[in-house]
């Protein structure tokens, strides 16, 4: 729950995802959510962990990185 808080933390305060080029972003956040994400997509998620992964989910969508094109 520790690595929850901090990711939400993170997007609230900086107002945007985490970064794979940013070893300490990538290494304290990044990898934390692309795990769980697997998890989540496979269903092995722990049941009292969906709903708050989910509005993580949600938070992320709406910080996400748009090209030029979009």
């Amino acid at each position: 729950m520790a690595k929850y808080y901090g990711v939400m933390d993170f997007i609230e305060t900086n107002k945007r995802n985490p970064s794979k080029h940013d070893d300490e972003e990538r290494g304290k956040y990044l990898n934390w959510i692309k795990h769980n994400r697997k998890l989540y997509v496979a269903g092995d998620l722990k049941s009292e962990r969906v709903e708050k992964f989910r509005k993580l989910l949600e938070m992320s969508e709406q910080y996400r990185r748009k090209n030029q094109y979009e």
